[in-house]
C-alpha cells in the first residue's frame, strides 16, 4: 500500500493534449481576428447606409457575415476551454489523503476514459463492513452501537456505531449489508484487516449458549438465514430458519433454529434438497473450521 496525500498520483501522457491545446489556441486566435475584422466592416456599412451609399442587400450580407464571425469566435472558445480541461484531467489527483489499496493501471498502458486507475481508501474514519441477517434489523438503525474486535488483534475491542444500513438484501445470502464507524480506531488498526462484529439482535429467544457454526452451512429460506438439517431418526433432509447474532471471520454464531444433538449439513448446501438422503459423517467441533 502508498501512502498519498491530496496531490498527482498519476499522469496520462500529455504530449497529444498539449498539441490540441495549441491548435485551439490558434483557431481562437484566428476566429477573433477574423470577428475584429467583421465588426469593423459593419461599423463602416453603417455609416454607408445612412449616407445611401450602399444596397441594403450589402448591408445584409456585412451583418450576416459579423453574426456568422461571432459564433465562430464563441465555438473557438469553447474548443479552447475543453482542450484545458482535457489537459488539466491528464494529472490524477487525490482530492483526499486517503491509502492507495490496488493500482489497476500499468506504465505504459492505454486507459479508458472512465477506467479505474487506482483504488483508494481515504485516511481518517475507520469504516466496517458486515452482512446482517433480517431478525437483527430491528436493533441496526443508523447511530446504534456495535462492539468490534479483530482477528489481528487479539484481546482488544472497539466501539462501533451503525453509519448505513443496505435498504434491500443481497438476493442470494438474502442478508443486509451494514456499514459502522468506530469510534476510536487505534493506529494499530489497518485497511484490509478481518473483524467480528457484535450487535443486539432484536429476538424472543431465550438466552443460551450459541452454537457455532462455518459459514459455508448457512443457505436461505426466503428472506429469514437457513440451515439443512438432518431429520431425527431418519437421514432425509429439511430447511430450518435460524437466528443468528454473531458473524466472525469463518464461523456464525446460531441462537435460534437449533437444539442440541441437531445434524447440520455444513458443507454443499446449494446442492442438496428438501427431503433428500444423505449419509451421516462424523461431527466437526467449532474448531476444525475456525483455524
Amino acid at each position: 500500500m502508498a501512502i498519498l496525500s491530496r496531490r498527482g498520483v498519476a499522469l496520462l501522457d500529455p504530449t497529444d493534449l498539449r498539441n490540441n491545446l495549441v491548435n485551439a489556441r490558434a483557431q481562437l486566435d484566428a476566429a477573433e481576428h477574423r470577428l475584429v475584422y467583421a465588426r469593423q466592416q459593419l461599423d463602416r456599412d453603417q455609416a454607408q447606409i445612412q449616407a445611401h451609399l450602399i444596397a441594403p442587400a450589402q448591408m445584409e450580407l456585412t451583418e450576416d457575415a459579423y453574426a456568422t464571425a461571432l459564433a465562430q469566435r464563441d465555438s473557438a472558445l469553447a474548443q479552447m476551454a475543453l482542450a484545458t480541461d482535457h489537459l488539466r484531467y491528464a494529472t490524477l489527483t487525490a482530492d483526499h489523503d486517503g491509502v492507495i489499496k490496488s493500482e489497476d493501471a500499468d506504465t505504459g498502458q492505454n486507459v479508458q476514459a472512465d477506467q479505474a486507475v487506482y483504488h483508494i481508501d481515504w485516511t481518517g474514519s475507520v469504516d466496517i463492513v458486515c452482512d446482517a441477517p433480517e431478525r437483527a434489523l430491528g436493533a441496526l438503525a443508523v447511530g446504534s452501537k456495535a462492539r468490534v474486535s479483530l482477528s489481528a488483534l487479539p484481546g482488544k475491542s472497539f466501539e462501533a456505531s451503525v453509519r448505513e444500513v443496505s435498504p434491500a438484501a443481497d438476493p442470494q445470502s438474502r442478508t443486509w449489508r451494514v456499514k459502522l464507524t468506530l469510534a476510536a480506531p487505534s493506529a494499530e488498526v489497518r485497511v484490509g484487516m478481518t473483524a467480528n462484529v457484535t450487535f443486539d439482535a432484536a429476538s424472543d429467544v431465550a438466552e443460551a449458549a450459541p452454537f457455532a457454526l462455518p459459514v459455508t452451512a448457512l443457505f436461505h429460506k426466503g428472506e429469514n438465514p437457513a440451515v439443512w438439517v438432518v431429520r431425527a431418526a431418519s437421514d432425509t433432509l429439511e430447511l430450518r430458519t435460524v437466528s443468528i447474532v454473531r458473524y466472525d471471520e469463518r464461523t456464525v454464531s446460531v441462537i435460534g433454529g437449533l437444539h442440541d444433538g441437531d445434524r447440520v449439513v455444513m458443507q454443499g448446501v446449494h446442492a442438496v434438497s428438501a427431503n433428500q438422503h444423505v449419509q451421516v459423517v462424523a461431527p466437526l467441533h467449532p474448531e476444525d473450521f475456525s483455524s
